[in-house]
């Protein structure tokens, strides 16, 4: 083993790792490009960070969800029964009861109200002259509106945050013993919800999934938590940290900023440029082989872990020119921020339109804002799925 590639594995998953995680994937998809490691919660599989090999493992039906499949029995959570952990026929049922609620349709008609929800919450901040991005911004932002598309009562909102938080915590070794008491209580607040639901049903998403029948086929309870886990957490998790990391992307690339300043039309390329330059989901979620197969020279074998590094994949020197560099003109980029094949984030033009406003409207009401204090203070999420900032404090005047 090299040097290079010794010191590239032994970094990963370290404070300095989650600091900037970029040098660790050069070198990695140099030298070692699917390797075999042990993960943060003890879990030993292959990381993959080239993008046509991420590509492969993202698309290709060898690679499996269901690890009851894998396994024998369910050794999952009560949290994971939903289509992100599911393969055909279950996933395609499972998806298909959600899809109508995030048709390409459906979403373009919330723009007005996600425009209204970021006026509103930068009102708040009028007259002061600092603003934190994530508290006062960035998290409430999506979270109100993914709780208005499934009937969330807005009050229940940190709750929510504090679960999530707990949920995601729990891909990392370091996670502490509360999140079996927050499981406990997000279950149970479920459960009551649900109940209420099916007495007092709205025209909200969470009225329809209850009552849904599709082609006969009902939602399980414990499909249930799992597709209101999912949209809770992947409804606002995406954006929180698309927000968070794409403005410390146009904040340290000034010359960007002062571009899309002038032309806010540049918008949507932006937030492309933003998934793929440090995206908001570091790993895609866990997959296994159904099956030996040989991937860049390994052979992966049957029941094997297999993780896909996107964030190394959308700086795959192969795919894209110059990809360390920042660039809001880039032409389209066919990053996989949101994944591929039939896993393909359902909830990817939602993230993408609350960006675009959420970025924007930042822009515009706060021509002059800066990060207030220095950039070693940030403080990186640690864990093995979302890559995101705890705060991001601004000077707004």
């Amino acid at each position: 083993m090299h040097n290079s590639e010794e010191a590239a594995k032994n970094t990963l998953f370290s404070k300095p790792f989650t600091e900037n995680p970029y040098p660790a994937y050069t070198s990695l998809r140099e030298s070692e490009p699917v390797v075999k490691l042990r993960f943060p919660d003890g879990q030993n599989g292959w990381l993959v960070t080239r993008y046509e090999d991420g590509l492969t493992v993202l698309k290709n039906p060898v690679f499996i969800k269901d690890m009851k499949k894998v396994y024998g029995s369910d050794t999952g959570s009560v949290f994971t029964s939903n289509m992100l952990f599911s393969d055909p026929p279950d996933h395609k049922r499972l998806r298909g009861l959600v899809q109508k609620s995030f048709t390409p349709h459906k979403i373009a008609g919330m723009r007005s109200r996600i425009q209204a929800i970021a006026d509103e919450l930068l009102d708040q901040t009028s007259g002061r002259e600092e603003m934190n991005l994530i508290d006062d911004y960035a998290f409430p932002l999506p979270i109100i509106v993914i709780s208005e598309m499934l009937g969330v009562p807005l009050e229940d909102r940190d709750k929510f945050r504090i679960w999530s938080n707990s949920i995601i915590g729990a891909s990392n070794q370091e996670s502490d013993a509360s999140v079996g008491q927050h499981m406990q209580e997000f279950i149970q607040y479920l459960k009551e919800w649900f109940a209420n639901v099916r007495e007092h049903p709205g025209d909200d998403m969470i009225s329809q999934l209850v009552q849904s029948e599709e082609q006969g086929d009902r939602l399980s309870e414990q499909e249930l938590y799992g597709v209101v886990t999912l949209m809770i957490i992947a409804g606002h998790e995406t954006t929180v940290n698309l927000i968070g990391n794409g403005l410390l992307a146009l904040l340290s690339h000034r010359d960007q900023l002062s571009l899309l300043m002038e032309n806010p039309s540049l918008i949507h390329n932006t937030i492309e440029e933003m998934l793929r330059y440090n995206g908001p989901v570091e790993f895609s979620t866990s997959r296994w082989a159904s099956e030996d197969i040989e991937l860049n020279g390994q052979t992966i074998h049957k029941g094997e872990l297999v993780v896909v590094a996107l964030n190394s994949a959308n700086r795959d020197e192969s795919q894209f020119k110059d990809p360390d560099l920042f660039d809001i003109t880039r032409e389209k980029s066919p990053h996989l921020a949101f994944g591929q094949g039939i896993h393909h984030c359902l909830g990817a033009p939602l993230a993408r339109l609350e960006g675009e406003i959420a970025i924007l409207s930042l822009l515009q009401r706060y021509p002059n804002l800066k990060l207030r204090g220095e950039w070693s203070e940030l403080k990186w999420r640690p864990g093995m799925i979302v890559r995101g900032v705890e705060e991001v404090p601004l000077s707004i005047k």
